[in-house]
């Protein structure tokens, strides 16, 4: 790329989107970082005013296209292209088929599928007359196995993997480079908050719900504890992933996310993995 590169990222008021949007800064890159209410901002303009950096700070709810036709074209209009996206924004609800409500489901579905879809398909044409840009896309190692109480959010992931894996051979063939970065556990905000999207579905269950619900965040809980990663470390990932001159289409950031696709892969049935899953869950010896 010549010149400074334009960058767009989603999701920037906490976490990972806080340290992609810096550290893309620091390695020269004009940001755009974006998020839904730019009133929580104060966190990404700490860590940008720590680093010594300046962002273009700008609204933009990928759940809306209004919004992000809006967004779009005025980055059009005051930059003349667009040489990067980052999709980071996402959601996440804790709970399983039954106790998730339709309401909930179509949330995590907007947010963290056709948001990206959305916005994706907006700026594609952008890079396509271009003949160059990189589409990062944050999914998760839920975008690859499956998770007991994650019904919603894995399928929502699911759904990235499948469309940035189909999009990606199309998009090099115009010059087009697509990449996924797939984290496990990450100690940040986002776990709060989809824990605390949870409650009113928790509030409901019933057994064998309960029991099943408190192993897995014992589960949980122990993996965020041993081996969560810092929103930092899984950032300096994505930047890595744009900085590079060949980047890989998938990027695990961990041990453990390798480990448990690596688990999967090697069991055609599938049937490894989820009895390893009821067996924690359910507390079978």
């Amino acid at each position: 790329m010549t010149g400074q590169p334009i960058v767009l990222v989603t999701g920037c008021s906490t976490g990972i989107g806080v340290h992609i949007a810096v550290g893309l800064a620091q390695a020269g890159h004009r940001v755009v970082a974006t998020m839904r209410d730019l009133g929580k901002r104060q966190v990404l303009l700490a860590e940008a005013q720590k680093a010594g950096v300046e962002l273009d700070l700008r609204a933009l709810d990928v759940t809306e296209p209004a919004s992000i036709d809006a967004c779009v074209a005025g980055l059009m209009a005051d930059y003349g292209r667009i040489d990067v996206l980052v999709n980071n924004a996402g959601a996440g609800v804790i709970a399983s088929l039954e106790q998730t409500s339709d309401a909930d489901l179509r949330w995590i579905m907007e947010v963290n599928f056709f948001g990206v879809w959305n916005l994706t398909k907006a700026i594609v044409r952008h890079m396509r007359e271009a003949g160059k840009g990189r589409i990062v896309s944050v999914t998760s190692v839920g975008g690859m196995v499956g998770q007991p109480l994650n019904d919603a959010y894995c399928a929502a992931k699911f759904a990235v993997e499948g469309m940035m894996e189909s999009l990606a051979p199309i998009a090099l063939a115009m010059g087009v480079r697509v990449s996924v970065v797939e984290p496990g556990p990450v100690n940040t905000e986002f776990m709060t908050s989809a824990n605390a999207a949870s409650t009113q579905a928790e509030a409901a269950l019933t057994p064998p719900y309960q029991r099943i619900a408190a192993n897995y965040h014992a589960l949980s809980a122990q993996a965020f504890a041993s081996q969560g990663q810092s929103a930092t470390e899984v950032a300096a990932t994505v930047v890595e992933v744009v900085l590079a001159e060949m980047p890989p289409f998938r990027t695990m950031t961990s041990e453990m996310v390798r480990a448990m696709v690596a688990a999967k892969a090697g069991d055609e049935t599938g049937n490894s993995v989820i009895e390893n899953f009821a067996r924690v869950v359910a507390g079978w010896e």
